[in-house]
């Protein structure tokens, strides 16, 4: 079945490019020119991903980021200025699953939307066992993440991120195979990106996230999520 993209922009070039782009690789297109439109077409139109900008006439980017989150979880790629890192933060703080910095290549961004819908799909295969170390406890069936058994609110890219890692306890992932394994390219991507992710699950799963006990760093490599033999141990779900 063929996939919607709703793609939101006030500058009618840019959705021009955007969705003649996505037409050639075979995606349905709809399309908003401000906060209040992408708010009707997201609930009417339900796409399988949103292309959003963050500075809209009338209701902005990340208001309707927010209100899309309490009613669906739809995946969001945000559009943003360059060097507006703030809002960049904010956004994936409210749950959108990638940005892309404009001006940007028709190739980046779609290599950013396949990437997102593939890790949609893979979600939504057959759940593994849910995994423990030490007192952090991670459920690939209810994507659910406790700590000291207390729940932790984590974001699906953070989430991934600390799946990925504890998948693998001990072993040392550059930054950039975690760039292209968890965002799905190696080329346009930066490592500031999986840096800053890195950061914000460490402040959320760290007693003191500048000298962290699971997330660790490998100087000049990448992080790795330690774990001694006797510490690790599978969970039954």
């Amino acid at each position: 079945m063929t996939q919607r993209i709703l793609v939101v922009d006030d500058e009618p070039h840019i959705v021009e490019l955007v969705r003649y782009n996505l037409v050639q690789e075979g995606y349905d297109v709809v399309t908003a020119a401000d906060g209040e439109a992408a708010l009707v077409r997201a609930r009417s139109d339900r796409p399988d991903l949103i292309v959003l900008d963050l500075m809209l006439p009338g209701v902005d980017g990340l208001e309707v980021c927010r209100q899309l989150r309490r009613e669906a979880p739809v995946p969001i790629i945000m559009l943003t200025a360059k060097g507006g890192e703030l809002e960049r933060v904010v956004g994936l703080e409210l749950g959108a699953d990638d940005y892309v910095t404009k001006p940007f290549s028709p190739r980046e961004l779609i290599a950013r939307i396949r990437a997102v819908l593939r890790r949609i799909r893979e979600a939504a295969a057959p759940p593994r066992e849910a995994l423990q170390i030490g007192s952090l406890r991670l459920d690939p069936a209810t994507r659910e993440v406790a700590l000291l058994g207390r729940p932790v609110d984590l974001t699906a890219r953070e989430f991934d991120l600390l799946s990925l890692l504890m998948r693998h306890p001990n072993r040392v992932f550059t930054r950039d195979f975690l760039l292209e394994h968890l965002w799905g390219y190696d080329f346009y991507g930066s490592t500031r990106t999986v840096d800053m992710h890195v950061s914000r699950l460490r402040e959320k799963i760290e007693d003191d996230p500048s000298n962290p006990t699971f997330i660790m760093t490998v100087r000049g490599v990448g992080y790795k999520l330690r774990a001694t033999e006797e510490g690790r141990k599978r969970a039954r779900a």
